[in-house]
This record gives C-alpha cells, structure tokens and sequence, in this order.
C-alpha cells in the first residue's frame, strides 16, 4: 500500500473515454465492499454508471490516477442552475488516503465554473465518515431520499403523452425549450436538457411529455434495461417533474401510468424512481401508488440551501 509520501505521485485529471473499464471496476469494487457483498463486482448488476456519465457529461468527469494508474473518479452532472455529484469512488485499498478529497477540490471549482445556484449529493445516511467529509465541503443532510420501485402495469399511452424519441429534430427542439420553460416555474434556470439528449443520443431509453396544447405538463427522463442506469428488467426515473399547478397531483399520475406504459412496452418488468422526502405530497403519492422503498439515502446541500424542496412539488431524482 502506498505511503503518505508516494501519495504526491496522485494526479487529478479529465476522465477520458479510454479510463472508462477501469473508472466502472473501481466504482463496483468500491461501492460493493462498503455495502459488503460477498463478490463486489455484481454492484450496479448489468447497469452502467461510468460510461453512461461521462458520455452525458464529459466534462464533468474527473479522474485520479496514481503511478500511472486510474484509482478513483466522480462524474457531475450540470442541470442548467442545479448541479449534483456522483457515484464518487477510490479503489478500497486506498481508503483514508484523502484521494477523495483531492476529487472534490477541482468538483467544487467545476461548479463554480458553471455558476451553479444549487449543487448537492445522496450518500449513505448511516456513514457518519461520508457525511463528515461532505460537510468539509459546505454540504449538510437535510432530508432522506427514498429510492422505490414497484412491479409495472401494462397498457396503452394516453393521446397527450409524447415520447421524445418518436419526434423529428424540430419537434425535439421545440419540446427541449417547452420542458425548460415548465421547469423554470419550478426553480429558475434548472433544465435536464443534457439528461434529455444524452438517453436519446446514448440509446439507453426515452423521455416522456405530457403535453397540454402547446406546454409541457409533466416531463419523466427514463433509462431502461441493460447498459443504462436502469438494468435489465427495469425503468429508471432518473428525473420526473410536474407544472407545479392546481393540476399537479392528477398530472403526477398520468405521468406514472405513462412511464409505466413505456416500461412494459420495452420489456421491463419494474419501475424505479427516487424522492427527497421533502416533496411530502410526492412521496406519498408513490406509496399510495404502490411503491416501496429499497434503498434510503440522505441528500446533502451545499449551504444547507434548500433548492426547489418543498412540500407541495412533485418531482423525483435521487441524485445517486
């Protein structure tokens, strides 16, 4: 194991396409030893992380490398005003050599870069070394994230639902400024445009609208089945959104029963989506709707800032 002195060879670098095998090992070996599974390397199963983020986001992907070799790596993610971080990993036998914290320096200055207004992360709620070295960096637990999913229904898409992937390049644009017009009256300047392009570009799943005339009612940011976020058999929500409106419950709805739609039309049997617990009316329409909880987490905000948490919003991310 390398010596306090041989950690000066540690370089902080841009991830590059060539990293990726070895950024996805390091991630999966990470993430499954601290969970502690008996073979590490089945964490995440045939979903990808690594390569998924960085195709999204080049250059928010920061790579370590010590004595020529890749040891760590943290993918950000630039949603318009709002920024999160993550999966951040080290290779397990390099624990408490401070690598992560030399990653989040040029993280921290990315986000300055991009002018974000809100920038956070989920962690695991029951490590108190994780979220210590979160708050070095001016993050601090608010409320738990719930990660749930439920067994999918099948049947036919409303007439209002639009998938972005049947459009043509003008209905694509013209549905990217309508659905960042809608999230604008959620909090100003957040915009999932990248997240949007990326699943379309990447083949990796769709995006679901609900249209009402000319405005974006509701917008849903699936990765589906192996090689995305999601995995085999599953429909990931990665981000869902609603006009927060007098309709905005029922909409919640619709744009469930329509990811559902999409879902089984794909041939996934399963429905995943994360919450801040904050959003209570969302999170109890998923439990109303059926959803359980597999995974809890806790997101963490710089300046204990709240951002756009807040009761009455329905909105899904998890920020993992």
């Amino acid at each position: 194991m390398p010596g306090a002195s041989q950690m000066d060879n540690l370089i902080i670098r841009p991830l590059e396409e060539a990293d990726l095998d070895e950024a996805d090992r390091v991630m999966r070996l990470a993430f499954g030893t601290f969970v502690g599974l008996a073979d590490p390397m089945t964490m995440f199963g045939d979903a990808d992380m690594a390569r998924t983020r960085f195709r999204s986001n080049p250059d928010g992907a920061l790579a370590a490398q010590l004595d020529g070799r890749l040891v760590g790596s943290n993918f950000l993610a630039n949603w318009g005003s709002v920024g999160f971080f993550g999966p951040l990993s080290v290779d397990p036998p390099l624990w408490e050599r401070k690598i992560a914290r030399r990653l989040l320096d040029p993280t921290m200055e990315l986000f300055k870069k991009w002018g974000m207004r809100h920038i956070g992360l989920f962690t695991f709620a029951q490590s108190p070394k994780h979220i210590a070295l979160y708050q070095k960096y001016g993050f601090w637990p608010r409320y738990l994230t719930a990660v749930m999913d439920k067994k999918v229904e099948a049947g036919r898409l409303a007439p209002n639902v639009q998938l972005f992937s049947t459009l043509d390049a003008a209905g694509q644009k013209t549905a990217l400024a309508d659905t960042r017009e809608m999230l604008a009256s959620i909090y100003e300047g957040l915009d999932v445009t990248q997240e949007i392009e990326s699943i379309a570009r990447q083949k990796i799943g769709d995006t679901v609208l609900l249209r009402s005339g000319s405005h974006v009612d509701a917008v849903a940011t699936c990765h589906i089945g192996k090689g995305s976020e999601a995995g085999s058999g599953s429909c990931y929500i990665k981000f869902g959104a609603v006009r927060p409106d007098e309709g905005a419950a029922e909409a919640f709805e619709k744009l469930f029963e329509a990811c559902e739609r999409v879902a089984a039309a794909s041939g996934a049997n399963e429905l995943e989506a994360g919450v801040n617990t904050e959003r209570h009316a969302a999170y109890r329409a998923m439990l109303a709707r059926g959803f359980r909880t597999f995974l809890t987490g806790v997101s963490m905000q710089h300046g204990n800032d709240r951002g756009y948490n807040r009761q009455n919003l329905f909105l899904l991310d998890d920020w993992r």
